[in-house]
């Protein structure tokens, strides 16, 4: 017997709908919300003290031009600023020279570039309580220290005053290797996280499983820590003054989060 288009047609319809029903049943149950997993998250902090190894000394020696009356065309003599820039090296020569006698190595040693700027003073007050406005030529010499041994710091210092450096612009004090010192701050941190995690589910008697995610809330960064002092301070103090780096501070703080086992 022979079907006709039809009588096949009631037979194509429900097929049809049965192969579309199949299609959409993994669909639909992907689109079901799914039992949300049970977490223990927790924050931990730790702060690790550091003594610093190391320290960067800056200084600077200058020389100045005899001062002039504002505008006056002399203020820029060249034999005068050629006379303050040979002492100013002379000066920078012997204090480098003082400082390697004092056990500085003399790829310690960094004298930076000339600079030379103009420097305006006040003159006396005159007898009409007129002041006039004097200008002068200042050259300078940054020196810059590294100090790889801290016990050397108090003769280096004294080496810079019997030198007469103008002026000292602070002590820097630093750490030779940063990376471990960070690494333990972070180190601890997670354990502390693990410490904390594992007190909460014996208390609440559930078990941890895996870890499903971890974030740092405060990166450890290791700050210098600066100390400031003055030439003339130093005079002061003599050789007997001691000279304490301290500790830093390196703070971490982690946040985890771990499964619940049944």
């Amino acid at each position: 017997m022979t079907l006709t288009r039809s009588m096949r047609r009631p037979f194509a319809l429900p097929l049809a709908l049965l192969l579309a029903a199949s299609l959409s049943a993994p669909l639909a149950m992907a689109d079901m919300p799914r039992p949300q997993e049970s977490r223990l998250s927790v924050q931990a902090q730790s702060s690790v003290e550091v003594t610093p190894d190391k320290a960067s000394l800056s200084a600077r020696l200058w020389e100045r031009t005899p001062a002039v009356a504002a505008g006056d065309d002399q203020q820029t003599d060249p034999d005068a600023l050629r006379e303050a820039r040979e002492r100013l090296e002379e000066r920078t020569g012997e204090l480098i020279r003082t400082l390697e006698a004092a056990g500085l190595e003399r790829d310690a040693i960094s004298a930076g570039s000339l600079n030379v700027r103009p420097d305006h003073v006040s003159a006396p007050r005159q007898q009409d309580g007129e002041r006039e406005t004097l200008v002068r030529t200042q050259l300078e010499r940054p020196i810059t220290l590294t100090i790889d041994d801290l016990e050397q710091l108090p003769v280096i210092l004294d080496a810079l005053t019997e030198a007469g450096v103008n002026a000292l612009d602070g002590v820097q004090y630093d750490l030779h290797d940063r990376d471990a010192a960070t690494d333990q701050a972070l180190t601890q941190a997670l354990e502390k996280a693990r410490h904390k995690a594992q007190l909460m589910a014996d208390t609440l008697e559930v078990g941890l499983g895996r870890v499903t995610s971890v974030s740092e809330v405060q990166s450890p960064v290791f700050m210098p820590r600066s100390m400031a002092m003055r030439a003339d301070a130093m005079e002061s103090q003599g050789a007997s003054a001691e000279y304490r780096p301290g500790t830093i501070s390196i703070d971490a703080e982690v946040s985890v989060s771990w499964e619940i086992q049944d």
